[in-house]
């Protein structure tokens, strides 16, 4: 699968997708369905405390959430996340990832995204995907992927 140049708002600024490898080789960018909910801050945490496993491979790390700039402002300084996050209140690029779905909670149907994670080249090819993840042994599973790549 390859994936466009979206324009896409972090926390710091308007940017594009290849801008986010920050001169690294590869980007990991990790779908999480809301900031502050358990499973998303044990994910980011997760990833956070192996950052410097993923930039030593030439990976950088970017979360990716519909929530707002200010909400993941809060997350990042909560959860100590030395990482971008992508604020997609737009849905562009979940849509374009396809990770939005059909959820229910308490009988109430809606949409959200599915916990999600992508791993693109410097060309946005995405060289592996995984779709639906639990959060136990998530980034495990990533770093292994990784170091078979590089």
């Amino acid at each position: 699968m390859q994936i466009e140049n979206f324009l896409c708002q972090t926390i710091q600024q308007q940017t594009d997708i290849k801008s986010l490898f920050g001169g690294n080789q590869y980007l990991v960018l990790y779908f999480y369905p809301k900031d502050m909910t358990s499973g998303c801050t044990l994910e980011s945490i997760d990833f956070s405390e192996n950052y410097k496993r993923f930039t030593a491979k030439s990976v950088q790390v970017v979360g990716v959430s519909k929530d707002s700039v200010k909400s993941h402002l809060e997350f990042q300084q909560k959860c100590s996340l030395p990482f971008e996050l992508i604020a997609d209140e737009d849905l562009r690029l979940c849509e374009a990832f396809g990770v939005m779905q059909e959820k229910s909670m308490y009988g109430k149907k809606y949409m959200g995204i599915v916990r999600s994670t992508f791993l693109l080249n410097s060309e946005l090819k995405v060289l592996h995907e995984w779709r639906d993840v639990s959060v136990n042994e998530h980034v495990r599973d990533v770093l292994a992927v990784i170091e078979g790549l590089v």
